[in-house]
């Protein structure tokens, strides 16, 4: 977090000035910073979500007591602090990557909206097998690359919605049917363990009960974490498209929702 954090501030144009520089009239960034106050608060926020994911007590129910908090963990690092990201980015920092002819080709293959999809929803899907979910539970390191699968293919699902580089992004049609597609498979994994009725992950099995709540009843509160909240995200950003769809018109007048989230907000 400290080098994601330092690498921002540099890019985005903050050094140590010898002399001292002017305020900028727009707020606390320098006059030279490319990344607007808006996107400088959303990369705060992201670490802000960063801290509470993984350094909050919510870590430690999650590894030693309850599956259900893990499901919170997991999809706040899979799908609410990629988006979160994505919106703190300037256009003017991903802009180059396109302009390599390896770099452009291998961003555009990852993704290309089908494949995103797939790679998003299976990595989701694979970490959740038993025998991989109790090995992230007993080794700290798989654990941790567990964790980073889960934001790394988080950012590649949100690409085709919100691609720094406008001109890039989906058509909103397009988009509303991306992200609708993404609704299932999560809702799929969560529908099966809001009803399958045996317990299947043994260090929860194990673990000190917490409020009474049995491994079972745990499994299935997180099965309908995975099932409703978890949808969430994609859902809210369906709704901001739509709205943004119908005042605009035109599907490919800024097919983005990062840039009405503050108008929608306000």
């Amino acid at each position: 977090m400290a080098a994601l954090s330092v690498a921002y501030l540099y890019a985005c144009g903050y050094r140590l000035p010898r002399t001292k520089a002017p305020a900028s009239p727009g707020g606390p960034l320098p006059a030279r910073a490319l990344c607007s106050p808006f996107q400088f608060r959303m990369f705060w926020l992201s670490q802000l979500i960063l801290a509470l994911s993984l350094m909050s007590p919510l870590d430690y129910v999650s590894d030693t007591y309850l599956f259900s908090a893990h499901m919170i963990q997991h999809l706040i690092l899979a799908s609410v602090w990629p988006a979160v990201l994505l919106l703190s980015i300037p256009e003017q920092l991903a802009a180059p990557l396109y302009r390599g002819r390896n770099s452009s080709a291998i961003i555009r293959a990852v993704t290309f909206p089908a494949v995103a999809l797939i790679v998003f929803n299976v990595d989701l899907s694979v970490w959740h097998i038993p025998y991989l979910y109790d090995l992230t539970l007993t080794n700290a390191n798989i654990h941790i690359f567990e964790h980073v699968t889960f934001m790394a293919t988080g950012v590649i699902a949100w690409f085709p919605v919100l691609n720094p580089v406008r001109s890039r992004r989906l058509a909103y049609g397009m988009q509303e049917l991306y992200l609708f597609a993404n609704l299932f498979p999560m809702m799929a994994l969560g529908i099966f363990y809001s009803f399958w009725q045996h317990a299947l992950y043994a260090p929860y099995i194990a673990a000190p009960r917490l409020w009474g709540i049995t491994p079972v009843t745990d499994q299935q509160i997180g099965g309908l974490i995975m099932w409703m909240p978890g949808d969430l995200p994609f859902a809210f950003a369906m709704l901001i498209i739509g709205m943004n769809w119908l005042e605009k018109g035109d599907p490919k007048d800024l097919p983005s929702i990062a840039a009405s989230i503050p108008d929608a907000v306000s």
